[in-house]
Parts: C-alpha cells; sequence; structure tokens
C-alpha cells in the first residue's frame, strides 16, 4: 500500500506540474524542453502500414492540449524508462491481473510485434510536446507527431471542416475531465464561493465587470480580470460550446488570454481579482475552485464535478490520423488499460473510464497479434 502511495504522489507532480522529472529520476526520455515548449515538431516519419518503419531513433511522438499532457507525457516518462516486472512502484503487472515477467515498455509494445531490445532501452521510444488542442490536431494532420492531445473534438476544433476531412481523425478517449471555474484566493476569502452558470456567462461576455455586482462578494469594489485560454485550446472551445452555446461563440468580456493550464493556474494564483476556466488537474489552494449552480443543481468541486449533467465535463482524447498504427495502439492500450487508467489518469485528478466506455475505446485499437 506504501508504494501505491509513493507512485500516485510522484507521478502526479510529475505530470501537473508540467514537467518530466520522472524521466529524469529513471533515465527516461519522456521528452526535452524545446519539444514541451511545442516549438520543435520533429521529422521521424512512421508507416501506418506496419508501426514500426520510422527513421532512426525510433520515436513515437504525441503532441497538443495541455490538459490531456499530464496523462501523456506521464506515461511516455514510464514507457521511456521502461521499468521491469518487479519494480512494484512503477509496473508490478501482478498488481493489474497482468501476467507477464517483461519490461512495461517491452510488454505492452510486444503485444503488437515489437521485439525487445534486451537492455532497460525500450522499443520504441515516446515524447511530448505541449502546445493545444488545434495545434495537435494540426501536426497530426500534416504528421508531425503521431498522436494529437486534444481536450475537445476535432469537429469542434474544425467546424467548417468535411465530414470527409473529420473522418480521417481517429478518435481515442482516455479519460474525462470535469472543467471546474477557479477565482484568485482573495475572491474566494471575500464570500465568493459559488457562482450560477447565468453570472458566469456575463462575466465572459463584459456584462458583469466589478465583483461588487455579485451579491456573496464582500469586499472592496474591484473589477473582474476575466481569464481565458487560447483561441483554438481544447479548454476554450468547451467552455464556449457548454456554457455560451458554440464553439464559436464570442466572449468580449475576456481580459487576457493564456495557451496552458500552467499559465493560466501562474497568473490566477498572483492575481486578486481573476475568474478563469481550466482543467480540473491544475486546481490546488493558492488557485481555488468554486461551484457552479446549473439549471438548479449545484455543483461542487471534489464531489459531483464528473456528473453527466455537469455542463463543464468533456472527454479527453487522443487522435490519431489516417488510422492508428501498431505503434501507436501499444501506447494507448497502455494508457486504456487499468494500469492505465490508475496510474495515469486518476493520478492527475482526472475520471477514469467506466468499464464500458473503457471497452469500448480498446475495441476501437487494432487487435494485438500476441
Amino acid at each position: 500500500m506504501a508504494d501505491k502511495s509513493t507512485r500516485r504522489k510522484f507521478l502526479t507532480a510529475a505530470g501537473a506540474s508540467g514537467t518530466l522529472a520522472l524521466a529524469g529520476c529513471m533515465g527516461g526520455t519522456g521528452g526535452n524542453e524545446t519539444e514541451k515548449s511545442g516549438e520543435q515538431d520533429g521529422s521521424d516519419t512512421e508507416s501506418k502500414d506496419d508501426g514500426q518503419s520510422s527513421s532512426s531513433p525510433s520515436k513515437l511522438k504525441a503532441g497538443g492540449s495541455s490538459t490531456v499532457y499530464p496523462i501523456t507525457s506521464t506515461a511516455g516518462s514510464v514507457w521511456s524508462s521502461n521499468p521491469p516486472a518487479d519494480d512494484k512502484e512503477y509496473w508490478g503487472p501482478g498488481q493489474y491481473d497482468i501476467d507477464t515477467d517483461k519490461r512495461l515498455a517491452d510488454y505492452w509494445a510486444g503485444l503488437y510485434g515489437f521485439e525487445s531490445t534486451g537492455s532497460a532501452s525500450p522499443p520504441f521510444d515516446v515524447s511530448v510536446g505541449l502546445s493545444h488542442s488545434g495545434t495537435g490536431l494540426e501536426k497530426a494532420k500534416n504528421g508531425l507527431v503521431d498522436i494529437a492531445d486534444a481536450s475537445a473534438s476535432a469537429s469542434a476544433e474544425f467546424p467548417d471542416a468535411s465530414e470527409e476531412e473529420l473522418n480521417k481523425f481517429k478518435d481515442h478517449v482516455v479519460g474525462v475531465d470535469a472543467q471546474p471555474i477557479v477565482v484568485s484566493k482573495a475572491i474566494k476569502e471575500a464570500g465568493v464561493d459559488k457562482l450560477t452558470a447565468e453570472q458566469v456567462r456575463k462575466i465572459y461576455t463584459g456584462e458583469i465587470t466589478n465583483w461588487s455586482e455579485i451579491d456573496a462578494y464582500s469586499g472592496e469594489e474591484k473589477e473582474i480580470q476575466a481569464v481565458g485560454r487560447s483561441e483554438g485550446s481544447g479548454t476554450d472551445t468547451a467552455f464556449r460550446m457548454n456554457m455560451l452555446g458554440g464553439p464559436d461563440a464570442k466572449m468580449p468580456g475576456v481580459d487576457v488570454r493564456k495557451g496552458q493550464n500552467q499559465q493560466v493556474k501562474t497568473l490566477v494564483s498572483k492575481s486578486n481579482n481573476a475568474i478563469a476556466y481550466m482543467a480540473l488537474a491544475f486546481v490546488s489552494g493558492d488557485v481555488p475552485a468554486i461551484s457552479l449552480e446549473f439549471d438548479g443543481t449545484t455543483y461542487e468541486p471534489g464531489e459531483n464535478l464528473a456528473d453527466e449533467n455537469y455542463p463543464l465535463s468533456r472527454d479527453l482524447h487522443c487522435y490519431t490520423y489516417e488510422g492508428t498504427s501498431k505503434k501507436e495502439a501499444a501506447y494507448l492500450r497502455m494508457i486504456m488499460s487499468d494500469f492505465g487508467q490508475e496510474n495515469f489518469v486518476e493520478t492527475q485528478g482526472y475520471a477514469t473510464l467506466t468499464d464500458e466506455r473503457q471497452k469500448n475505446q480498446m475495441s476501437k485499437l487494432p487487435e494485438p497479434e500476441n
């Protein structure tokens, strides 16, 4: 039990902080600073026919949404470190009813015919970049990444795309995010621990501009700093769709936009008048989530945000393009498995797939060979 607790705390820190501390600690190569910034796409190419024909060194590349990043970056770090089967801290397959004595990446890649290297090096490496959903999907389309992390659907990100083009994106849901509304610590301490959906709408459409217009607020008059995510991010698209009625809904009340959840968290933590929407994994004592009343129901952070009726609950996607290769399938199967859901999804504060959804998502992947 102590081992699992230690692993959970460490994996959460490795993912949600936006770092790859785990890779550095374990010798893996889950990414580098240039790739994490989203400035480098790489030029490795891969054949979709067998999933193994790529330039050297062989690497699976993912990138996109900062919401999905904690999941895929942590998974990539553990994959690239390729821990042995007796390492219960990071693998320990028997804990998940998996009968194997193989190293982690050797096992999952071996399901699709990849051979072990005979060392701690995995059959192929995993690199995860950080940008946002629209960028990740564009890169997948252009062959710059194998997997696009996205916190909104391809159809929402590309509303003008044809059905034929959208069908080229293969959707793999790996978890569920209950997107909270957060405020500056000073605002919550002044009494704002709940807003109605209508109040949030009015703030982001510019109809409410001062915290004194909120009845629960007990502080001095203070202008509202409405923080938004960059246009094209899945978090922004999901917020517009669920709160304002459409992916292109206008938000004239926004004062500043940030490209990544990490940047939103930093801004709100340093502000005394902000409100923002972001991924649940980034909530902290300095960036507190508040309750949201929607259609007569109050949704409480830590209680019922994962309810299917919560308006800001959304799927977390890993898209492949023009089919799913064996290399992509091996990595995604690991994340969708009971092992992956516990260690890469739940540890980041996201909701895991239900048994039915897990089975459905697994069925979209190519059948294992072994």
